[in-house]
């Protein structure tokens, strides 16, 4: 049977089709992760769970790691268009109303804590590049957020900007493990001291 034309309208039904399909395991594959994280899983389990063949999820992610970047990517990009973190913050605040968000879903962090593990392992490609990838523009966003905190007198002028960022996400992402080992960890006022820390004393820096 001849195969349809790139651009003819059977190509772009099925085209069309395969993208609805591949946003509908995205969907239910959120579902299930949100609830229990990455945990020891394979694709055919997920597949089982999610209610599509193990074939199908071959077709539209590849990869069990790729499938779980995905995962938990468009999980973060639908949280933060749900619950947005106001603007005029600074960057720990930030980072704070972060982790009380992301505290609702549980087996996100969890997720999140995996990939990043992953990628430290040699052969994982979509988690390194993930985890690379989302640290550097993490850095980048926080550094400019840094430097308008510091041109508003809100945190120090002497100390880096980037070397602040920095120290922020591993902050943030450091208790963010010892609270999923342990939930009475006190993530959030932790990190609304080392908001003070920054803050409180800005004017004296300045002076000094």
């Amino acid at each position: 049977m001849a195969q349809p034309s790139p651009g003819s309208p059977r190509a772009r039904g099925s085209y069309a089709k395969g993208i609805a399909m591949r946003q509908e395991i995205l969907d239910s594959a959120i579902e299930v992760f949100a609830q229990r994280g990455a945990g020891r899983t394979s694709l055919r389990a997920i597949a089982e769970e999610v209610g599509v063949t193990h074939a199908a999820l071959i077709h539209h992610f590849g990869t069990l790691e790729q499938l779980l970047v995905e995962v938990y990517s468009e999980s973060a990009r639908r949280l933060e268009r749900e619950h947005p973190v106001p603007g005029g913050v600074s960057p720990v605040e930030r980072m704070r109303l972060s982790a009380e968000r992301n505290h609702g879903v549980p087996g996100m962090v969890q997720l999140y804590t995996s990939l990043v593990a992953t990628a430290l392992e040699v052969g994982h490609p979509a988690a390194t590049a993930f985890a690379t990838e989302r640290f550097a523009q993490a850095r980048a966003a926080l550094t400019e957020q840094v430097r308008d905190a510091q041109a508003s007198g809100r945190i120090r002028r002497d100390l880096d900007a980037g070397q602040v960022a920095a120290l922020v996400i591993a902050a943030s992402d450091g208790l963010q493990t010892q609270w999923l080992l342990d939930p009475g960890v006190d993530q959030v006022g932790a990190l609304a001291m080392l908001d003070r820390l920054l803050t409180d004393r800005a004017a004296e820096g300045d002076a000094g």
